[in-house]
């Protein structure tokens, strides 16, 4: 049986440039913080993937490598130079245990120049979009600091002007195991020694950090917008509605099976979705996530998550749809 892969956003394969980027890395062993030839060539690899990632995310700021999101996030909530963390009631759960004791912002929250405001571009389990710049631009007149997980966003949509973004490799077809906390200034963190200008612990991975760069700047994908705009209105009267949206991640809600019941089914099927966030999509409580965003819990309880990526087919997609409404 031929399986059908709509789970990106936990995890999207590697693109087949970020893998031959990948093996031309594996060649540059040396450590780049080395002061002799080898180093010095691994060094100059380095920053010009450095270089060509910034290209690519259109970024005009600095860029610290970090081995994934939740480590950007650490650095970027733990190293800010304010004290107060105030954060929105959907971030992910990586965004929580980076700031345990951050607020959760509502309308009575008061953002000042001495906090850091942690908003997420795309929710990863509804693929809803906040409106991050013109939010970054009104807080701008309080100071306060403004640091999205763009984890869901980068490398296809352009990101937000913001202090501080945090990106992910394998949400967009890099390896697993890198990412980057993308800063306005050095000057918003307390520097920590180490490597990345001193402000990130541990050896550069060069090869991932290659593969990230050319899987950035790949880009294309199988489907076209009109493809998955077809697919989404096929699926209209079960797709939940919560704001504007991506066009590749779904938040599906069955007539009357559980999510449970859905990805058992589907997955005998050959279909590989999820019931939210990976980190969280293998537990039987209620999402956190479709709580905050107000949706019924006799609703939660049937939705599942179908999300895109760059190697989705037309087929696979009129696949899933037959598959749906059998089950519907």
């Amino acid at each position: 049986m031929t399986r059908i892969y709509l789970d990106h956003a936990a995890t999207s394969p590697l693109r087949p440039e970020a893998r031959a980027a990948m093996e031309e890395g594996w060649a540059i062993w040396a450590n780049p913080s080395s002061p002799h030839a080898e180093g010095r060539k691994a060094k100059a690899a380095l920053e010009q993937a450095r270089e060509r990632v910034k290209a690519a995310l259109g970024w005009q700021g600095e860029v610290i490598f970090t081995s994934g999101a939740s480590e950007a996030l650490a650095l970027g909530l733990g190293r800010a130079k304010a004290s107060r963390r105030v954060v929105s009631a959907v971030e992910h759960d990586a965004v929580l245990r980076a700031a345990p004791d951050a607020e959760i912002y509502s309308e009575d929250v008061a953002l000042d120049n001495d906090t850091v405001f942690a908003i997420q571009h795309v929710n990863p389990e509804t693929g809803t979009i906040n409106p991050v710049a013109d939010m970054a631009e009104v807080l701008g007149e309080t100071g306060a600091l403004v640091l999205s997980d763009c984890s869901q966003s980068a490398g296809k949509l352009a990101l937000p002007q913001v202090d501080m973004a945090v990106v992910s490799a394998h949400k967009f077809g890099g390896p697993i195991g890198v990412g980057a906390l993308l800063v306005r200034d050095f000057a918003l963190l307390e520097p920590m020694g180490g490597h990345e200008r001193g402000y990130r612990a541990g050896t550069e991975n060069l090869p991932a950090i290659m593969g990230m760069a050319a899987a950035l700047e790949a880009g294309d994908w199988a489907t076209s917008a009109e493809d998955r705009a077809q697919f989404r209105e096929t699926l209209a009267c079960d797709v939940l509605e919560l704001g504007e949206q991506v066009d590749y991640i779904l938040s599906v809600a069955h007539p009357s099976m559980s999510a449970q019941a859905l990805l058992i089914r589907l997955d005998a099927m050959g279909f590989a979705v999820s019931a939210g966030s990976a980190c969280s999509s293998g537990t039987l409580k209620k999402s956190r996530v479709l709580d905050a965003f107000g949706v019924e819990d006799e609703v939660a309880r049937r939705t599942i998550r179908v999300s895109l990526g760059w190697n989705t087919t037309a087929a696979e997609l009129e696949a899933f749809r037959e598959a749906w409404r059998g089950l519907a």
